[in-house]
């Protein structure tokens, strides 16, 4: 009689879980003397990975970031390890029960499965509003919105953004740039763009994660190709109040600002905030703002039971951000193996501590405007320009994340 697998089971397809799952791959299943019994358990309602941070330009024409870069086949990203340790489910998790320890998913087929977990790993990221900026279902339904994006574009007199954190500054910079091109070299704006696009913030400044002076830089990149910014100014109502969203993502509306302003948009992107996708999940277990409590030294969600992690946007490990997750894989993997191998039996003094993960929160950020200029910082430090281009700018990390799908990151 064959042995039960032993499931480590990863919710979510993006840059937190697949990490997770190549690391435990690689790393963790190897050093256990018990090994033949575990099984990586992949769970994505979407069998593609897109590289998120890219759909700012991605969004606006298929040659303008390589497509074979930017989707990513989830298949494919692990045909390397043998299918013994390796299971990939194509499904979204409606419920975790953590006194069974089983999850409950509903399979893109239509039927539902239920898998026990020996480990649990919570990486299911969040959602916008918008379903240009995100991979909210699968990659065909990403393809659908850009679609009816591009075909309202060439029509197009007013585009108007909410939000004016670094996607919504990235998006701006970017539809502008395509659409009405920059300014002369001695020239601090373009007069008269062909399409004007607004940006809405409710801050005192865009990019508030930022120095002033930075944000300063970036709301002039932004004048040169067209962009006005609206500041200390909130959206308070949009009409129709489901414009930019994915039953309309393209539609005409009317945006209300709380200063009694209205702004006529042909297209209206909403831009601001995302909601983790933790709503399968026991309300005792999440934070105040949604996300999935999480020791922010070990990983570990407490609170669900032994051999509970939490990576990602979903996570309250630390700030969202892809160098953040990059930082904080390694410990999860460590503390996974660790607890894998005490359950297995081995005795504390043979599989040593913890390992912590201690969050730089000096401030990186870099945020391209258009495909030339942009604006950043790294641990505090301030960025030029062509620094933010060369590292970011040309393809929004396209070309560097592919490592991460492949798992040669965690060599």
């Amino acid at each position: 009689m064959s042995t039960p697998h032993k499931n480590i089971v990863v919710l979510g397809g993006s840059f937190g879980g697949i990490s997770a799952a190549h690391y435990v791959l690689k790393h963790v299943i190897p050093q256990l003397p018990d090994q033949e019994t575990h099984q990586v358990v992949l769970v994505s309602p979407s069998a593609t990975a897109i590289c998120r941070p890219g759909c700012p330009r991605a969004m606006i024409a298929d040659d303008l970031i390589a497509q074979d870069k930017f989707f990513i086949d989830v298949h494919k990203s692990f045909e390397q390890y043998p299918s013994e340790h390796f299971r990939f489910v194509h499904g979204t998790a409606t419920g975790v029960d953590h006194d069974s320890r089983n999850v409950t998913i509903d399979l893109v087929d239509g039927n539902v499965e239920t898998i026990g977990y020996h480990a649990l790993v919570i990486a299911t990221g969040a959602s916008t509003r918008s379903p240009l900026i995100t991979l909210l279902r699968d990659d065909e339904f990403l393809r659908q919105n850009w679609a009816s994006l591009r075909e309202a574009l060439p029509a197009a007199k007013s585009i108007v953004i909410a939000g004016g954190g670094p996607t919504g500054v990235e998006v701006a910079g970017e539809l502008a740039e395509y659409l009405n091109g920059r300014a002369g070299l001695f020239s601090c704006r373009l007069e008269n763009p062909k399409v004007p696009v607004t940006v809405v913030t409710s801050a005192s400044q865009i990019l508030p994660d930022m120095t002033s002076g930075n944000a300063a830089k970036a709301e002039d990149f932004l004048a040169r190709v067209g962009v006005t910014v609206i500041k200390n100014t909130r959206v308070e109502s949009v009409t129709p109040a489901n414009a930019g969203t994915e039953t309309a993502v393209a539609t005409k509306s009317t945006v209300s600002l709380d200063n009694g302003e209205t702004l006529e948009a042909d297209i209206y992107i909403p831009a601001m905030g995302a909601v983790p996708n933790t709503s399968f999940l026991s309300e005792s277990l999440l934070a105040s703002d949604g996300r999935v409590e999480t020791n922010t030294s070990t990983l570990r969600v407490d609170k669900a039971g032994p051999r509970v992690y939490g990576i990602g946007d979903a996570s309250s490990f630390g700030k969202p951000s892809v160098h953040n997750i990059t930082e904080a894989i390694p410990v999860l993997g460590a503390n996974i193996k660790r607890d894998l191998l005490l359950a297995s039996g081995q005795p504390d003094t043979e599989v040593g501590d913890d390992k912590t993960f201690k969050e730089d929160t000096r401030v990186s950020q870099l945020v391209p405007i258009g495909q030339n200029k942009g604006v950043g910082m790294a641990f505090g430090y301030t960025l030029p320009s062509s620094v933010v281009w060369a590292i970011k700018g040309r393809d929004y990390w396209a070309s560097m994340l592919v490592k991460t799908w492949n798992g040669k990151q965690w060599d």
